[in-house]
């Protein structure tokens, strides 16, 4: 709206100018005749021609006029178009609403993911441990001949589990899907928030946003167990999959919640 009060404004200023500069010309011109001896009719008449013309558009002021009156009806309706109140624009749509149930699903996904990848590489290291319990178990070889035992068959069969597990890079993966968990969950989260702000003007407290609030705080302190976890702290190990158990299972009671805001969002917006 601003800016076709701004188009008209200017073409009117234009058209102003124009005249303006046409009735000085024409001043100085008329003067300079009347004080010469040819002071004729057809002077007069063509001074007359002249101012006449001088109330004229000129060529580009037409067409600055015609644009502005042209763009005028789209300049009114676009914010209308945009967003429900305008002040924000597409930000305020259905489109950028949907980005955070979108991305948290898929996260709730990612979560379910990497914890079934941690759990692999949690296997790696307790395999090896139960190996190493059973080798003590193995009975003493007789005249340098070993003994046929089923705890050596354990123990083969356990050997043979952990190397199929170390050709899959469970450690490596579970690090890089938990590093895009923590890096998209905060942002998404806070995005869930400013979003909703933006298009209601307010927040409202409640088990979604608390729920929502906890996971994020759950994804920064099992990242922050990480460092003793790599120098072997079984205590922090443990906490680690303590604090995401709790995440998922707060995740997954999130998701009713989430659905009654997603049928909000469609009731309340429009695309785009």
């Amino acid at each position: 709206m601003a800016a076709a009060a701004l188009g008209l404004g200017c073409g009117s200023l234009f058209l102003r100018g124009a005249a303006i500069r046409r009735r000085t010309s024409l001043f100085s011109s008329s003067s300079s005749s009347s004080s010469s001896s040819r002071n004729t009719d057809e002077t007069e008449r063509s001074n007359a021609s002249s101012e006449f013309d001088a109330e004229k558009p000129l060529p580009g002021a037409r067409i600055l006029l015609t644009a502005t009156a042209a763009l005028t009806p789209l300049l009114f309706t676009a914010q209308d178009a945009l967003a429900l109140d305008g002040q924000f624009g597409i930000l305020e749509g259905r489109i950028f609403a949907l980005i955070h149930p979108v991305a948290m699903g898929t996260l709730l996904l990612a979560t379910g993911w990497a914890g079934y990848l941690g759990w692999q590489w949690r296997r790696v290291r307790t395999i090896q441990d139960e190996i190493n319990a059973l080798k003590k178990q193995v009975p003493a070889t007789v005249e340098g001949q070993a003994v046929p035992s089923p705890v050596q068959t354990q123990i083969n069969e356990l050997t043979e589990t952990r190397k199929a597990l170390l050709k899959g890079g469970f450690r490596d993966r579970h690090f890089n899907v938990g590093s895009i968990l923590l890096g998209a969950g905060v942002l998404f989260s806070v995005y869930g928030g400013l979003n909703t702000f933006l298009r209601t003007g307010k927040l409202f407290p409640g088990p979604h946003l608390y729920a929502g609030a906890g996971i994020t705080v759950l994804w920064a302190l099992a990242a922050a167990l990480v460092p003793a976890m790599q120098k072997g702290d079984d205590t922090a190990r443990s906490i680690h999959i303590a604090l995401n158990t709790v995440n998922l299972l707060l995740f997954i009671w999130q998701v009713p919640t989430g659905l009654e805001i997603v049928l909000k969002v469609f009731e309340f917006t429009k695309f785009p």
